[in-house]
C-alpha cells in the first residue's frame, strides 16, 4: 500500500487543528488528506440546541480548514456505508478518527473498522477527547473507579503528554470528493426563534476558545475556588462547550492549569480537579454504560418517581416553578445555552426531589436544550443530584435553593440578570428570555411571577418521607 494514498480524516467532536492526534497521524502518511464529518445517526439524534452549536462549529472548522488549503467534507448516511463509498471514491488507503466511548459509538466504531480493515484499508483511531482514557485508570485491585475523590489522587500526578501543534499544511488531493452545504443540514432547524438569541452567547472555534482559556488563566482561575459558586458572575472559565465539540483539547486545558499551578495560582488546582471531574463522567459511562438510560444505583429502580409529562414538569421546563433560582437557571440555559453548574444542581434537586419527578425527564431536556450536551456529564450529574448516582454523600442531601442563593449570590445579581417579572426596569438578558422560548407558551414579561408549584419546605418533607418509605441496600 502506497504511502502517497490519500488518507481520510473522520471528524466527530474533535473540530479542531491544534492537539489532534488523528490529524496529525494522517498528515504522516504523506499522501493528501481529506477532512470528512458525516451526518449520522448520532448527528441526527442530537437534540436542538446541540445539533444547533455543532453547525456553528462546522462551519469555523471549514474556515480554518481553507486557510491550511484544505476543505471539510460533508456527507449524510450510516457512517460505515460513507466512509467505504468515499474511500473507494478517493482511493483512500487509511481512515484516522478519534474515540468516542459512549455505547453506540462504540458499536459503531467496531463496525466501521472491521468493514474498512476488510477492505484492506487501514483504520486507526486515536485519543484526542480526554487526558487519560477510561481502560488506564483503574484501582489497586484493578477494578474502576467508583468514587471520584480516590481517582482524582491516582491521576493528578500522572504524567499527561504536552499538546502537538497544528499541521504546517494539510496536504491536498489534486481533485476534491463532492461535499453537502452545510446550509442544507438545516442544523438550527429545531432551534427556530431561539437560535436568534442564542447566538449572542456561543464562543466557536478553536481560536476563540483558546483566547477564552488565555482569559480564563490571566484573569480567572486565580480566584476561581470560591468564584466557581457563584453564578452571579463569571467565575468559571466556560469551556465547556468548546471541549463538548472539541474546539480545545483536554491536555491543552491541563497543562495551562498546571503552569498556573507551578506560577502559584490559588484556585488551579481546583479548576484541574474539574478537568478530572470530567475525565470521572467518562470513566464511568465507558465502564458503566447502564447510566445513561437507567439508575447507576439499582436499589433505587422501585423508587417512586414519577415520568408523566405533567403540567407541573412543563412550568419546570419554562423556568415557571415560582422558585427563583430554579426559574433563573432554567431561563439562562434558554438564553446562553448553557446553566451555571451551582444553579444545574438546584434545578435537578428540585425536580427530583422537591417534585419528585424522575431525573430521566430532566437529562432528556437539557440534552435538548443545553449547547455544552455532553452524554456522559449530562447523565452523570443528574444521577448524583438524584442520588441514585456515584456520590459518596447521602442520597437524602435536598438542596435548599433560597439558602444556596443567599449563600453564594448575596448581592442578588443573577436573579436581576434572569427574572423579569414584577421588576420596574428588567435587564436585557432577563427580557431576553421572552424572544428566546416558544411563541406557544404565549409568556410575557408582563405576566405575574408565579406562586411555587411546591414549597420549599414541603418538598423537602414530602421527600425525605418518601425516602423513609424506600428501604435502600447498601
Amino acid at each position: 500500500m502506497g504511502q502517497t494514498q490519500p488518507t481520510l480524516l473522520w471528524l466527530r467532536r474533535d473540530l479542531r487543528l491544534s492537539d489532534h492526534p488523528a490529524l496529525a497521524a494522517a498528515c504522516s502518511q504523506g499522501g493528501p488528506v481529506v477532512p470528512v464529518f458525516i451526518h449520522d445517526e448520532s448527528v441526527a439524534s442530537l437534540g436542538a440546541a446541540p445539533k444547533w452549536r455543532i453547525g456553528l462549529s462546522l462551519d469555523a472548522l471549514a474556515s480554518d480548514l481553507e486557510a491550511k488549503g484544505s476543505r471539510l467534507i460533508l456527507r449524510r448516511g450510516p457512517a460505515r456505508d460513507v466512509l467505504l463509498a468515499l474511500a473507494e471514491e478517493v482511493g483512500a488507503g487509511a481512515v484516522h478518527w478519534s474515540r468516542l466511548y459512549d455505547p453506540e459509538a462504540i458499536a459503531r466504531d467496531t463496525e466501521v473498522k472491521a468493514a474498512l480493515r476488510a477492505r484492506e484499508i487501514a483504520a486507526e483511531s486515536h485519543n484526542s477527547h480526554l487526558l487519560f482514557e477510561p481502560w488506564t485508570v483503574e484501582t489497586g485491585t484493578g477494578g474502576f473507579y467508583r468514587v471520584y475523590s480516590p481517582m482524582w489522587r491516582a491521576v493528578k500526578d500522572r504524567d499527561v503528554p504536552e499538546p502537538l501543534a497544528p499541521p504546517s499544511r494539510i496536504p491536498a488531493p489534486e481533485t476534491w470528493p463532492e461535499s453537502d452545504a452545510l446550509d442544507d443540514w438545516h442544523m438550527g432547524a429545531a432551534m427556530q426563534r431561539g437560535a436568534a438569541v442564542c447566538a449572542a452567547h456561543q464562543c466557536v472555534g478553536e481560536a476563540a476558545a483558546r483566547d477564552r482559556l488565555g482569559a480564563f488563566i490571566a484573569n480567572g482561575i486565580g480566584p476561581y475556588r470560591e468564584a466557581r459558586n457563584n453564578p452571579g458572575i463569571s467565575g468559571t472559565s466556560g469551556l465547556s462547550e468548546n471541549l463538548t465539540y472539541g474546539e480545545i483539547s483536554p491536555r491543552s486545558c491541563w497543562h495551562a492549569g498546571l503552569r498556573a499551578l507551578h506560577e502559584g495560582a490559588k484556585g488551579a488546582e481546583h479548576w484541574l480537579r474539574e478537568l478530572v471531574w470530567r475525565e470521572f463522567a467518562y470513566h464511568l459511562m465507558y465502564h458503566t454504560p447502564e447510566i445513561l438510560t437507567r439508575n447507576w444505583r439499582p436499589e433505587w429502580d422501585s423508587f417512586g418517581w414519577s415520568e408523566a409529562e405533567t403540567e407541573a414538569v412543563l412550568r419546570w421546563k419554562q423556568g415557571r416553578t415560582g422558585v427563583p433560582f430554579v426559574d433563573a437557571a432554567m431561563r439562562e440555559m434558554y438564553v446562553t445555552g448553557r446553566m451555571h453548574n451551582r444553579a444545574r444542581m438546584n434545578v435537578a434537586s428540585y425536580l427530583t426531589k422537591h417534585m419528585m419527578v424522575h431525573w430521566k425527564v430532566g437529562m432528556g431536556w437539557f440534552a435538548d436544550c443545553l449547547t455544552d450536551w455532553d452524554p456522559a456529564s449530562n447523565a452523570m450529574g443528574w444521577q448524583w443530584t438524584a442520588g441514585c448516582g456515584p456520590d459518596a454523600a447521602p442520597y437524602f442531601r435536598i438542596f435548599n435553593p433560597e439558602t444556596q442563593l443567599q449563600k453564594f449570590d448575596p448581592e442578588g445579581a443573577y436573579l436581576r440578570a434572569w427574572i423579569a417579572e414584577g421588576r420596574a426596569k428588567p435587564s436585557a438578558t432577563a427580557l431576553s428570555y421572552f424572544d428566546a422560548v416558544p411563541q406557544s407558551w404565549g409568556l410575557s414579561p408582563a405576566d405575574p411571577y408565579p406562586a411555587p408549584l411546591v414549597t420549599l419546605a414541603e418538598g423537602r418533607k414530602r421527600a425525605l418521607a418518601a425516602y423513609e418509605r424506600r428501604e435502600f441496600r447498601a
